[in-house]
């Protein structure tokens, strides 16, 4: 018989914000000095409330999954059902509807030919089986190559191999010595686009290139454009490079297409989905490929298996959830919430370039950021990071910086006065800070 007697009770003399400190260890926090965190009750479109009635704009879209708002009433009615029906099965040896019909619903809107989905848990385990796939692909098809190619300052998870191919930054310096080597090169632009084409041309040993298409999120909101790209997957492609485009952050409408990838001219082999897959309701990773790299799999040789899983891959909750948020997305008014989200970033962006305090700005649909001159380097570890954070917060705006850079990433329902807010609070904040 197991002894209860250890089993921890809520202290109902302290509140929600104490308790946590007590048995909580937060992501990308130094609890040393961490701020209380703010207990949130509950969420209703563009906001949630904390335990005081409190109400905030959530303008990141908690860590960009939450495309439709929260607690939206469709996903929540779908989800209920399913729960009634199926919650789990094991996905080795097993299938079930909500699985299938959001593979057969999914592959023919994404950009190219994606003709297999492979799922996992999050966005990070998305991309580690994307590098797998393209580094077995080339083993089973008896060439080996053990290189990839990935840009500087890219963010693609928290995971090893993720780390592996993101820019070596304050995220991975504790494991640096331990993470595979890669190629990292700049961001394409008009004056280095030739260098980096002859440069791919050279490479004999590289399996995949992989990167986040348009915009390096955590990097720093680095935006660039499609047109270069295109000619490093060119590029790629002459050298026999796979593809892998990481839409896990850019997925789903983040900028102004359902897909990054839709901007480019040439497809990718894999395509990495998470966050706002699931409309923001629960964890579900996806990769996708295309038949060529799925037939380099079948073989009567055990070995040339991708032995890869999760428990709860494939979860039918979650792709439940997934079903109901492509509902969504697809009716005309949700791409005209982005179109409108996008034209009032455009608007804003040219009301505030010339100002002082704006050492950038840069926008693609319906992102936006603006990068906070310091005087000094832009950094994540910069002081004005919290400043910026306890002021926005003070206003009823979420808005999480990256050191000197704040963005704006929200919900597609947001309305029009609640961006123009979010707007006048970070003019003000020009003036004030």
């Amino acid at each position: 018989m197991s002894d209860t007697s250890k089993l921890r009770t809520p202290n109902s003399k302290l509140n929600l914000a104490e308790r946590d400190k007590k048995v909580i260890w937060h992501p990308y926090t130094q609890m040393k000095n961490a701020l209380p965190h703010i207990p949130i009750v509950r969420g209703e479109g563009v906001y949630v409330f904390d335990e005081n009635g409190k109400k905030y704009i959530d303008a990141v879209s908690s860590w960009w999954v939450n495309i439709h708002g929260h607690a939206h009433p469709y996903i929540a009615q779908k989800v209920a059902e399913q729960l009634n029906v199926l919650e789990h099965v094991i996905f080795a040896g097993f299938t079930h509807e909500p699985a299938v019909l959001l593979a057969e619903r999914l592959l023919p809107i994404l950009p190219g030919k994606q003709d297999k989905v492979f799922y996992t848990d999050n966005g990070s385990t998305a991309v580690e089986v994307a590098l797998k796939m393209c580094l077995q692909y080339w083993d089973n098809k008896g060439k080996p190559k053990t290189r990839i190619l990935a840009f500087k300052n890219a963010y693609h998870g928290d995971t090893f191999g993720a780390m592996s191919v993101s820019g070596r930054s304050i995220f991975t310096d504790a494991f640096n010595s331990l993470l595979f080597d890669v190629d990292f090169i700049d961001l394409p632009n008009e004056d280095n686009i030739s260098d980096l084409v002859a440069h791919i041309s050279t490479l004999t040993n590289t399996a995949c290139f992989i990167f986040e298409p348009l915009i390096l999120g955590s990097g720093g909101m680095l935006m660039y454009e499609a047109k270069y790209l295109d000619e490093l997957i060119v590029a790629c492609r002459k050298a026999g490079i796979l593809i892998i485009a990481d839409e896990v952050m850019t997925g789903f409408g983040r900028t102004g297409t359902y897909f990054a990838c839709e901007k480019l001219v040439n497809k990718p082999d894999i395509i990495c989905l998470s966050k706002g897959l699931t409309g923001g309701t629960m964890p579900l990773g996806v990769t996708t490929c295309t038949d060529e790299i799925f037939e380099a799999f079948l073989s009567e040789d055990k070995l040339k298996t991708l032995y890869h899983g999760h428990s709860f891959t494939a979860n039918p909750i979650a792709c439940v959830a997934s079903l109901a948020s492509l509902d969504i997305l697809l009716q005309e008014e949700t791409l005209a919430n982005i179109k409108r989200v996008e034209t009032k970033h455009a608007v804003f962006l040219q009301e505030i370039k010339a100002h002082a305090k704006v050492k950038a700005v840069r926008q693609t649909g319906t992102i936006i950021a603006i990068e906070w001159e310091t005087g000094n380097e832009t950094s994540y570890l910069s002081n004005l990071r919290n400043l910026l954070y306890a002021y926005f917060l003070d206003k009823g705006i979420i808005l999480r910086p990256l050191g000197n850079i704040i963005y704006i990433l929200p919900p597609y329902v947001i309305s029009n006065a609640d961006l123009d807010y979010i707007y006048g609070a970070i003019k003000q904040a020009l003036e004030e800070i």
